[in-house]
């Protein structure tokens, strides 16, 4: 069982986790099982990283909460079929990501190749963060996109999201979304 199999037993069986510093506080309303306990404590260091909010200020549960409420708004708002609200909600969870994780890059070098400006191919200012653009070549900038979209899949999976049935299969791949 990995740490995010574990925190789904944990939860599924009653038991809410919080962080107290390093250590995990458990809260439940009956002792939970002993393989609860056991995987919670195999994988503690693993499930508190996952607890910690991210540079992004969110923790997995925000990000679980923010998939959820996007699903649910597809669903019951928006009248789309489940496995269609949660591959919506799991795109909104992309474009989130990648705004609150920008990889902004100083002017004078192609953040993908490193290389300075080209004659036939200028440097080009690309997203709108507020630290800064990611400056790109324009025949950089695919690359570059497939590596962020495959860095926010990683990201969101590492979290608990899992890219659901309905989600383009070629996200993240050259030439997909």
């Amino acid at each position: 069982m990995s740490a995010i199999g574990a925190l789904k037993a944990a939860r599924a069986s009653g038991v809410e986790l919080a962080l107290d510093g390093d250590d995990l506080v458990l809260e439940a309303d009956s002792a939970p099982l002993a393989a609860v306990l056991e995987a919670l404590s195999r994988h503690k260091a693993e499930i508190v990283a996952l607890l910690r909010p991210g540079p992004d200020g969110w923790s997995p549960d925000d990000w679980l909460a923010f998939f959820g409420e996007r699903a649910g708004i597809a669903e019951f708002d928006g009248g789309m079929p489940r496995r269609e609200a949660e591959a919506h909600a799991f795109a909104c969870s992309v474009v989130e990501w990648l705004n609150r994780n920008p990889a902004p890059s100083s002017p004078g070098r192609c953040l993908e190749c490193g290389q300075a400006e080209l004659a036939q191919d200028p440097l080009l200012p690309f997203g709108t963060e507020w630290g800064g653009h990611a400056w790109l070549h324009s025949s950089c900038w695919p690359a570059w996109r497939v590596r962020r979209n495959v860095e926010s899949l990683n990201a969101l999976a590492a979290m608990g999201l899992v890219v659901p049935g309905k989600f383009p299969k070629d996200f993240g791949k050259k030439g997909g979304a």
